[in-house]
């Protein structure tokens, strides 16, 4: 072949185009790359490959096919006609999530049939405009994701309409007057849609199916989030009377059962205002330098039975929820406050787990029996950490109490706490050093009055006391889950729900190192597990007390995956255990109860239980955690709002938290309660939201607005109604004072 003819007869768009159609549709599921194409259709001359390289992104535009990676596509295989998930957005800027994808497709007001978040949808992909994005327009409303929703009632002459500015709707709910169940103006209430909107009415049509009381008040507020969310804000009368006749009495077959500790050191460690105590905690010395630590778990399984009546509200709650002031159980209040509660000087029934310790916290038995106990005293947090402070212990360093001086330690069962507190933090080193991740993130608290108003809100930081339980709780879990998980090779367990937690998205661990760069820190984002943990531990240890710490942090979050309950063990990566369960809170969390009866049945010889069930029922419990976080943080929310209302016009130091495309959100270092500084305040300036580098920067003058920043702002306003504050920056923006003098944490 000649100079200049290589390839043959040069090929023209319109030649080439049904080539390349007939050469995708001829391999449906497979990906063809580059190199794979250009081979089959001979194209060898740079003109035509990068003819065939724009012609393949027109297909892609058109949705023909379908980008894989940078260099290679594959025929799309979904119709035009699909199904998925929509979201509503005030914005306008509405979308659905397609099955099986999670790339969002676009869907414009009058193309969404008022479809509303959560409802499953069919679709129809629109022929794209050119230089347009892909659309899509609802053609079904399959399933409502609810039919119920809570707001306030607004009469404006003989018109009453649901204000519910939680939930983004299409179009105004309207209640007839027959239909209002005595509501009144001004009251919150839980409507019903019995009309939904069509091509004649675009209004919904709904009744009042509860009048929760007027607004403003704080009762009526918080069982308002929980009705917001669909969780329960009272127990069922059925129930409650179920659990009354439930017998607290312990049979001589129960004690004939079970191994008695009644006569060993036990005590439980809570919050001061707890009142379930599912846990607990004893100690005694056995020969050869052993110590012997007993995990007593309330036995609920013992008094729900599977399918009754309370274990079917039990399933449908899955979880406690807690408030910033109220706590909504999982079991009716004779369960969890009185029978299965661990309360001090009661014999109670337990699940435990015994280990044998030597003096460096290492396993050399256990075993997991039911037991009966009885507590000897009833700790608060703070109380174990005021003995371990007066005996030399000095919080966060990890190093126990020194050796007892002449005449003991001081304080009541000091010798048996101050042994628990040296092989928790025995049990914790190892952990860190097996690959743990070390994140010890500060919670949010408030001080409220008999109103239930917010008098104080500061950050509360887990103390030596608080890991002394958590470490042998930790330890109790993962070893109930070796149990069952760790079988001989070729050996199948059975079934279990474990709590597992993926590794890190690696997109998201990579746009951390990036960041973190910019401060002068590396990291690694490959290589084993404990590799990437030690690499995280490294990150977290420098930035320490540092400026940055809180939005590194903050951003390492975020490239965390969630924790959730499946039978499918894949280990968990924060913890670095293989193995992990919950064993530990059955009187607060479903999963529990579900592992205490399974353990139980294999105990005594009983089959794998139904994988199926045990996943839905994982599933259910996953969901109804993150609805119930979702709750608090809410009530967190309103309480921060309560309390500022008081303080509009205030000025404040404060530090920036977060970065959006319209606006700043800003933390006051005294109270930590966070508002959010519209971008229409930023008018010095026109500024850019740089979403890689979670700043602003302004185009003119280039001033950044970074998360971190010191900067000094004003209490705007305080809405109550939307749970939001809004700031304006005072005295000149970012303040230029040290931020380790700003920033002041109890």
């Amino acid at each position: 072949m000649g100079k200049g003819k290589k390839g043959g007869k040069r090929l023209t768009k319109k030649q080439l185009a049904p080539k390349l159609e007939e050469l995708f549709a001829s391999n449906p599921g497979k990906t063809l790359s580059f190199k794979d194409i250009f081979r089959s259709l001979h194209l060898d001359t740079h003109p035509l490959k990068m003819l065939a390289i724009d012609i393949m992104e027109e297909m892609a535009w058109d949705d023909f096919i379908t980008r894989v990676t940078d260099n290679s596509y594959q025929l799309n295989m979904k119709g035009q006609v699909q199904e998925g998930v929509f979201q509503r957005k005030t914005n306008g800027k509405n979308s659905i999530m397609p099955d099986d994808s999670d790339k969002p497709i676009f869907v414009a007001e009058r193309n969404s049939m008022w479809a509303l978040t959560g409802d499953r949808v069919r679709f129809a992909c629109m022929a794209r405009r050119k230089n347009h994005i892909k659309e899509a327009q609802v053609i079904q409303i399959l399933e409502r994701a609810k039919d119920t929703f809570v707001g306030r009632l607004s009469f404006d002459h003989d018109l009453c309409t649901l204000i519910s500015p939680s939930n983004v709707l299409a179009n105004s709910i309207i209640i007839p007057r027959r239909k209002l169940k005595g509501g009144k103006d001004g009251d919150n209430a839980v409507v019903r849609i019995v009309e939904w909107p069509d091509q004649d009415h675009r209004n919904m049509i709904g009744e009042v199916v509860d009048v929760l009381g007027k607004a403003g008040n704080n009762d009526v507020e918080m069982n308002t989030i929980l009705a917001q969310y669909g969780l329960p804000y009272k127990y069922p009368k059925n129930v409650e009377e179920a659990a009354e006749k439930i017998s607290a009495e312990i049979t001589p077959e129960d004690y004939a059962e079970r191994e008695d500790f009644r006569d060993v050191f036990t005590c439980t460690i809570d919050p001061k205002d707890a009142k379930d105590f599912d846990d607990a905690l004893s100690i005694r010395q056995l020969k050869d330098g052993l110590w012997e630590v007993g995990v007593h778990i309330a036995d609920v399984s013992h008094y729900v039975t599977e399918g009754s009546v309370i274990d079917k509200e039990a399933v449908k709650r899955a979880t406690s929820i807690y408030l910033v002031d109220r706590t909504i159980p999982m079991l009716p209040e004779r369960l969890c406050n009185f029978i299965c509660s661990l309360r001090p000087d009661e014999e109670k029934l337990a699940f435990s787990v015994i280990f044998n310790l030597d003096e460096e916290a290492n396993v050399k038995a256990y075993r997991i029996v039911h037991t009966v106990i009885k507590s000897n005293r009833r700790y608060a947090y703070e109380e174990v950490q005021e003995l371990l402070e007066q005996n030399g212990v000095v919080d966060g360093t990890g190093e126990p109490a020194p050796a007892a001086p002449k005449g003991g330690y001081k304080g009541e069962n000091a010798d048996a706490l101050i042994m628990l507190d040296r092989l928790a933090k025995k049990l914790r080193a190892a952990r860190f050093k097996n690959g743990a991740v070390k994140f010890d993130r500060e919670e949010l608290h408030f001080d409220v009055d008999e109103k239930g108003k917010p008098v104080r809100c500061y950050f509360k930081r887990s103390k030596d006391a608080n890991k002394l339980i958590e470490e042998f709780m930790l330890l109790a879990n993962r070893t109930v889950a070796e149990s069952v998980g760790k079988v001989a090779k070729g050996k199948k367990p059975k079934t279990l729900p474990y709590r597992v937690h993926d590794n890190p998205d690696p997109t998201k661990l990579e746009t951390l190192r990036e960041f973190v760069v910019k401060f002068g820190y590396k990291m690694k984002t490959d290589g084993t597990k404990g590799a990437l943990a030690k690499s995280l531990n490294t990150l977290m240890s420098a930035c320490e007390g540092k400026r940055e710490q809180n939005l590194i942090q903050t951003v390492a979050l975020r490239a965390m995956m969630k924790a959730k309950y499946s039978i499918h063990n894949i280990g968990h990566f924060g913890l670095a255990f293989d193995y992990y369960t919950h064993f530990t809170s059955p009187i607060r969390r479903y999963p529990d109860t579900m592992v205490h009866r399974l353990i139980t049945r294999y105990q005594q010889g009983g089959r794998s239980a139904n994988k199926e069930h045990y996943e839905e029922l994982c599933e259910h419990s996953s969901e109804m955690e993150q609805v119930a976080a979702n709750a608090e943080r809410d009530s967190i929310k309103y309480k921060a709002v309560e309390f500022m209302s008081e303080r509009v016009g205030n000025v404040y130091d404060a530090h920036i938290s977060g970065i959006q495309s319209y606006g700043i959100y800003c933390e006051i270092d005294e109270n930590h309660c966070e508002g959010l500084v519209p971008m229409r305040d930023l008018d010095d300036d026109y500024y850019d939201f740089d979403e890689r580098n979670y700043c602003l920067v302004g185009r003119r003058h280039h001033n950044k607005y970074q998360l971190g920043d010191p900067i000094r702002i004003k209490v705007a306003s305080a809405n109550l109604e939307k749970k939001q504050l809004d700031f304006t920056l005072a005295g000149g923006g970012v303040s230029k004072l040290p931020y380790s003098k700003k920033i002041t944490k109890p």
